[in-house]
């Protein structure tokens, strides 16, 4: 084998390395979150990226909602950068 090309078979094993390990599974993330935000629908209990949990009132379009936060207090949020995720239960009952 040529030397040259032996000295970038580390290089190219830590490339591999970082697509399983970081690349992919972030990709992974960010589809599941892109389609999440997506399926959004009045009435679901979405959390905001600041931490606010709130109810979805309305869509005002591809790019925001109307997220109702307290009685009569209701903001409008970005749907891709806004939003973190759904409530489940689990976080819905404080004990």
């Amino acid at each position: 084998m040529d030397p040259s090309i032996a000295q970038f078979i580390p290089l190219i094993l830590i490339f591999v390395i970082f697509y399983f390990f970081l690349i992919r599974p972030q990709q992974r993330k960010a589809k599941e979150h892109k389609k999440m935000v997506d399926e959004l629908k009045r009435g679901d209990k979405v959390i905001t990226s600041g931490g606010i949990i709130g109810t979805v009132e309305r869509i005002i379009d591809n790019e925001k909602i109307e997220v109702l936060i307290a009685d009569n207090v209701k903001v409008e949020i970005l749907r891709t950068n806004g939003i973190q995720g759904l409530v489940t239960s689990k976080v819905d009952a404080p004990k």
